[in-house]
């Protein structure tokens, strides 16, 4: 008799970046020069403030798991600019954000996607999924009872097609085709185009109008262990 597979743990914070000014200052202080550049340059201070709050964030919590200073913290980044610790520990690390919520997920062992998404206007999904998807996913978000319920079903779906793509650090258009319809947690035997599979997947509860989900390579099943930074 086969062996059950492991079971890995995969460690999840939702970030709030809407913060006081002190908390944003003292996180913009963590920065490399790139990253101070960027949140600088930014269209408007206040998404210039929540780069800084997520970037800052994420290098306390993963200098935290190395035992490092989070401003001696440094990046090295795959071919489409996944970033990763740039020594070699065995952690992987992915993180996004949309508008007043990130998502960062670390994982060691294997590679790791993460996606948060704030809820998309009603009809605006139903024209990517006709045009991109594949049937069954495509059906369920055209034939949701209500454009809400269309709209919700959409973003829990680009979320996953988001989250299998940066595990392998690929381009979005090589998981648009991918059929991920169906209950958390999923397996996917063939990634296609991103890589080779099998792929897991979890959708990941996170506060307010948000959806999230996480995706790991490999077949090991693994439990998404939750917490708030603050």
């Amino acid at each position: 008799m086969n062996a059950a597979p492991t079971t890995d743990v995969i460690d999840v914070w939702s970030i709030p970046t809407d913060q006081p000014p002190a908390v944003v200052r003292r996180l913009y202080g963590l920065l490399d020069a790139e990253e101070r550049e960027r949140a600088d340059r930014a269209r408007d201070p206040r998404q210039g403030e929540r780069f800084a709050v997520v970037r800052g964030a994420v290098r306390l919590l993963v200098a935290e798991r190395l035992a490092v200073a989070p401003a001696d913290l440094a990046w090295r980044r795959g071919p489409h600019g996944k970033p990763a610790p740039a020594a070699d520990t065995g952690l992987d690390v992915n993180w996004s954000a949309s508008g007043a919520l990130a998502l960062l997920a670390v994982a060691t062992g294997r590679r790791v996607g993460a996606d948060v998404e704030q809820l998309r206007p009603p009809g605006v999904g139903a024209r990517i999924a006709r045009r991109h998807f594949p049937p069954a996913d495509a059906a369920l978000v055209l034939d949701a009872p209500t454009p809400a319920d269309g709209a919700e079903r959409f973003t829990r779906l680009w979320c996953r097609r988001e989250a299998c793509v940066k595990v392998y650090g690929g381009r979005l258009a090589q998981g648009l085709g991918l059929p991920l319809a169906g209950p958390s947690p999923l397996r996917l035997a063939d990634p296609g185009q991103l890589g080779p599979g099998p792929l897991r997947l979890a959708d990941v509860p996170v506060p307010g109008p948000f959806r999230a989900a996480v995706a790991a390579d490999g077949d090991r099943p693994f439990t998404v262990r939750r917490h708030h930074w603050a």
